[in-house]
């Protein structure tokens, strides 16, 4: 088939073997007519396995080459074997300039343009799938790493943990501590209003403890690592993938995750359930200076009614939730970071997203614990 600048000649059974004979100049000027010529002859043939055949091609420039990979990747992408024959030397150099992945990667800032509701809804969900399915991705990869810690602990770089651990840990007693604190006094000093009417005043102590030690100590503490330690390894990590340090890394034999992220997950793990602890004896601390100050309660008493309330087994059900918070924190930090592609934007909405996402799993998940321990009746 004559065309501006080239030719095509098929040869082969249609639904067999078929081969496409191209010849003449494949550039940017004729680029549209050949695109269309060969996919006619593509949807014509409809081959089981596809030669396309350039001996005769005299010309070829970067946005022929870009064609001819597209015709390859259309090819395969509906299972039909594929080769090029008789590529030359030149024409080969010209085809390794294009980087396949590169066809079929989404561009790193996305259309702008909005659509009707019913298109944003199904862009949304595809998104949430897409996100789902790269978060379960990166957990098996997290999971595989965290066995080969278990099993090799003298591969961990335990500077490095130690070093997250103080950024994570150590850093963050003054504001757990104050928010844990000031958490306590409102709790204490808003039911005591309702129950100084019945005379209930040490029933102050059991309600805070409770609510303290189950619930809002190893929430509200996962909560603060999250914003602050939480958006800082997705920030780091981000900024090595836009300065292609991950890369280097890749290059030289390292794991990512192991090299990266196995250090803060260990830090967090170990620090966020002595913190969970820190934030509960601030907020009965709180609900202690309450008591004394305002219900005329004494020390003795408010402690005494405190440890009757409590139980062993409602310190280690904080102790497992805040773990589990812990996990959820670091893994999501450092997936968001290794997703970054783009520049000092994607890392800012890298760092949001890793905030977000964490706070909304660990709500999630404590409402699962919720239901899981009132049905082991824990």
């Amino acid at each position: 088939m004559p065309g501006q600048g080239h030719t095509i000649q098929i040869s082969g059974d249609k639904g067999k073997h078929v081969t496409f004979t191209v010849s003449g100049r494949i550039a940017l000027d004729n680029l549209e007519s050949f695109i269309a010529e060969t996919r006619a002859s593509f949807r014509r043939m409809i081959p089981a396995s596809l030669t396309v055949d350039l001996a005769g091609v005299d010309y070829l420039d970067s946005a022929g080459a870009l064609a001819l990979m597209e015709l390859e990747g259309n090819a395969r992408g509906r299972s039909v074997t594929f080769e090029f024959a008789n590529l030359t030397d030149k024409a080969r150099g010209i085809m390794g300039l294009i980087d396949p992945k590169a066809l079929v990667t989404p561009p790193l800032i996305s259309n702008r343009q909005t659509g009707n509701i019913v298109e944003r809804l199904g862009e949304t969900t595809l998104k949430v799938i897409d996100d789902y399915l790269r978060l379960s991705t990166f957990l098996g990869e997290l999971l595989g790493a965290m066995t080969h810690a278990l099993l090799h602990p003298r591969a961990v770089r335990w500077d490095d943990v130690a070093f997250y651990m103080k950024r994570a840990g150590v850093d963050g007693l003054p504001i757990v501590g104050l928010i844990a604190l000031l958490l306590g006094l409102i709790l204490a000093f808003m039911s005591s209003l309702q129950l100084k009417e019945f005379g209930a005043n040490i029933y102050v102590a059991s309600l805070l403890a409770i609510s303290i030690v189950k619930e809002l100590g190893p929430i509200m503490t996962a909560i603060l690592v999250a914003g602050r330690s939480g958006s800082a390894f997705a920030a780091e990590i981000g900024t090595m993938m836009v300065n292609e340090e991950v890369d280097a890394l890749t290059t030289m034999g390292f794991s990512p995750v192991r090299f990266l992220a196995i250090p803060k997950v260990l830090a967090t793990l170990i620090v966020v359930p002595l913190l969970t602890l820190y934030a509960d004896f601030f907020g009965i601390l709180g609900g202690l200076i309450v008591g004394i100050v305002g219900l005329d309660l004494t020390a003795y008493a408010y402690l005494r009614e405190t440890q009757t309330s409590l139980t062993l087994m409602d310190i280690i059900t904080s102790l497992i939730k805040s773990g589990v918070f812990a996990v959820i924190i670091a893994g999501i930090g450092c997936q968001r970071g290794f997703e970054v592609r783009g520049g000092a934007e994607a890392v800012g909405s890298a760092t949001t997203s890793a905030v977000v996402a964490a706070i909304f799993l660990i709500i999630v998940t404590d409402s699962a614990f919720a239901l899981v321990f009132q049905y082991l009746n824990i």
